[in-house]
């Protein structure tokens, strides 16, 4: 981030800001396109630089995404990818004792992505408000819409990484890395400020999002959004009548459609980018493998099993790796990538009842998820420790390959439950921090 934050330049932004071509808006002709400077924007910014603003910070959302959940999913045991790089089967599983690499594309992707987000937002931010351009509640919108954003992008930098640079407002005055318990106090506090602008932001935003906001492009809706992220960062703080308190001002909903959230969308538009993570069926160069003990360990007739892969037809293997089952988790590479649905919500509230030891509130929210995946009602021990087992183990299968399993063990201390594919293999549960950022 050292590197971001002292060498990106404005031309990066507005590139950037090209990549989302679904995002139903339009823009009209700046001046100089072609050579944009970040001061252009910084002061006295117009409508249309701002609007542009905006897309960059959601079309930088999912730079490194694929890496990302691969990265993570393999240290999770989740999957294998299978590609012409030998460090995804080889590095990611510490093969013959190998350790992690600081300036390999897997440490050094996700980090960068998340940072350039949180970069483009800072500038949004600085640049709402040192314009004339828009009035008190517009800009609180754009503010709003920005601080949300990078508690968003903050989180998963602490779910990878375990720590996370919080004030990142000045490149050449860089805040220290902070801990997880620490920096997910930070990211709340950004959130109820982002709540305080959101509330001042009116009935409508000055800007438009992506498809993949519909529902959630209002002030009021983007708020719901708000308040899940927030309801997560309060449940990995272990502060569970915050979390249930956030949920209960999110879009959360028992009896709702589990698909309901905001989205990260893709097209094949010119300028704009595919699915990262959805892979050709039955391809043999590049494929994505699931873990065989994922498929193994289901329940019998879970159906995401066989909603989110499917069997390959023919069976492959590499570096020693061998696995049954493919990705189907997307079904073209347009599809768009959650990021953040009902489903998940639920399965929060479960975990905050369950640590709060309201036991049954906790199985009837399991329930819900269990019996939408062709389950019957949990019929096992109600106790804390067993309903822990079974929150877990449905986290572990309705959100598999999106980025959870990794980190969901590390916080519960079960890293060293994960199988061992071959001899001399290591478990790692985080990435390591990009060589470029070491203090």
């Amino acid at each position: 981030m050292k590197l971001i934050y002292r060498n990106i330049k404005m031309v990066y932004v507005i590139a950037v800001m090209a990549l989302i071509t679904t995002a139903s808006c339009t823009f009209d002709d700046q001046i100089d396109p072609n050579r944009p400077s970040l001061e252009g924007v910084l002061n006295n910014a117009s409508v249309d630089q701002l609007n542009n603003l905006v897309v960059g910070v959601e079309a930088a959302m999912r730079n490194g995404l694929g890496i990302q959940t691969t990265g993570s999913g393999t240290l999770g045991r989740e999957l294998y990818l299978f590609d012409a790089d030998p460090r995804n089967t080889g590095d990611l599983l510490g093969k013959n004792g190998i350790n992690l690499d600081n300036n390999s594309f897997y440490s050094t992707a996700p980090f960068a992505g998340r940072y350039r987000s949180i970069k483009n937002a800072n500038i949004l931010i600085e640049s709402a408000n040192n314009t004339e351009a828009i009035d008190a509640q517009q800009r609180a919108g754009y503010v709003g819409y920005a601080r949300t954003i990078i508690a968003h992008e903050l989180i998963d930098v602490l779910k990878s990484y375990g720590r996370a640079r919080i004030d990142v407002t000045d490149p050449d005055n860089l805040g220290p890395f902070l801990d997880l318990g620490p920096a997910l106090a930070a990211i709340i506090t950004l959130l109820n400020d982002a709540q305080s602008d959101l509330n001042a932001a009116g009935t409508e935003f000055a800007f438009n999002l992506s498809s993949g906001f519909d529902g959630f492009n209002t002030p009021q809706t983007f708020l719901e959004f708000n308040r899940a992220v927030l309801a997560t960062a309060a449940l990995y703080a272990e502060d569970f009548p915050a979390t249930l308190a956030a949920l209960g001002d999110s879009f959360f909903d028992m009896g709702g459609d589990l698909t309901v959230g905001p989205k990260h969308s893709f097209s094949l538009n010119s300028g704009d980018v595919t699915n990262p993570v959805f892979k050709i069926p039955d391809n043999n160069g590049d494929q994505i493998i699931v873990h065989d003990s994922w498929v193994t360990d289901a329940e019998a007739g879970d159906t995401r099993v066989t909603t989110k892969t499917s069997v390959r037809t023919n069976p492959t293997s590499q570096d020693d790796l061998n696995g049954t089952n493919e990705t189907a988790l997307y079904a073209s590479n347009i599809s768009p990538i959650d990021i953040i649905r009902n489903e998940e919500l639920i399965l929060i509230y479960a975990e905050a009842n369950i640590r709060s030891n309201q036991l049954t509130e906790g199985v009837d929210a399991l329930n819900v998820i269990r019996n939408a995946a062709g389950l019957a009602d949990y019929a096992g021990a109600v106790t804390q420790q067993a309903l822990i087992d079974e929150m877990l183990n449905q986290r572990r299968y309705s959100l598999w390959a999106e980025n959870h399993r990794m980190f969901d063990l590390r916080r519960y201390n079960l890293s060293n439950t994960l199988p061992i594919d071959r001899p001399g293999d290591q478990i790692f549960n985080v990435l390591p921090t990009p060589l470029t950022e070491n203090e």
